[in-house]
C-alpha cells in the first residue's frame, strides 16, 4: 500500500495563511508598478542616444515577465532595451527574484561582443567603482551574487577584469540592491535602475 502523503504543521500553517498570499500578490503589483516606471524611465534616456546595437535591433522592443520558478522562488522583471536574435544577445534585464535581490544586468552576447569588451576595458574608468560587478557564472541566466558569482569593478581591478574577459563568448555586468536595502522603502529602484544604465553606456556607445 502507498504510503500517505502527509502534510507538517508548519506546512499547513503557510497554506492556511491567507494574509501571507494577499500580502505576497500586493507585494508582485508594486514590483511591477516599479518595473512600469522604470521602463518609462528608460525610454527617455534612450531617447537620442546611438547604441552599438546588432543588426535587427529594434530600441523600441520590450517584455515584462513574471514567473513562479528562478530556482523555486517568484520572480518578475523587464527586459529593456531588449534583443534576442539566435546567437546575438543585446538587452538590459531589471530582475525582482524573491529571497534574492533586485538586479540591473546588460547582457551581451554575439555580435559585436569583442567591441564591447574593448569598450570596457577603454573606458574602464568610467563604469568603475559605480556599484557594479562582473558576472562569472558560466551563463548568463546565474543570478546569484557574491564571492565565486561576481567580480567588482572597481578602479584597482581592470586588469584582473580584462583578464576574465579574455575568451568569454558573453558577458553580463550587473548592479544588486539587496531586499533590505534602504532603497526598496525610499523608493529610490527606479533611480537606481536608470542609473546603473547610464553607467553601462560608455560599453555599448560608439
Amino acid at each position: 500500500m502507498d504510503q500517505p502523503i502527509l502534510f507538517t504543521p508548519g506546512e499547513i500553517g503557510l497554506v492556511a495563511d491567507e494574509k501571507f498570499f494577499r500580502a505576497k500578490a500586493r507585494i508582485m503589483e508594486k514590483v511591477r508598478d516599479t518595473l512600469d516606471a522604470l521602463y518609462v524611465g528608460l525610454r527617455a534616456d534612450l531617447t537620442g542616444i546611438n547604441l552599438l546595437a546588432p543588426e535587427g535591433f529594434d530600441p523600441k522592443t520590450f517584455q515584462f515577465v513574471k514567473g513562479e520558478h528562478l530556482e523555486d522562488f517568484p520572480y518578475q522583471y523587464l527586459d529593456f532595451p531588449k534583443h534576442f536574435a539566435g546567437d546575438d544577445k543585446f538587452t538590459f534585464r531589471s530582475l525582482f527574484w524573491w529571497g534574492h535581490h533586485f538586479v540591473f544586468a546588460l547582457i551581451l552576447e554575439g555580435t559585436g561582443l569583442l567591441r564591447y569588451q574593448q569598450n570596457l576595458i577603454n573606458r574602464y574608468h568610467k563604469v568603475a567603482d559605480r556599484q557594479v560587478s562582473l558576472c562569472l557564472g558560466p551563463s548568463l541566466w546565474e543570478w546569484k551574487w557574491g564571492e565565486g558569482y561576481t567580480l567588482p569593478l572597481t578602479h584597482d581591478r581592470k586588469s584582473e577584469v580584462s583578464a576574465v574577459l579574455s575568451g568569454r563568448r558573453f558577458f553580463k555586468l550587473a548592479r544588486f540592491v539587496r531586499l533590505d536595502d534602504p532603497a526598496m522603502k525610499e523608493g529610490r529602484l527606479v533611480d537606481i535602475g536608470r542609473e546603473t544604465f547610464r553607467a553601462f553606456l560608455p560599453v555599448i556607445i560608439p
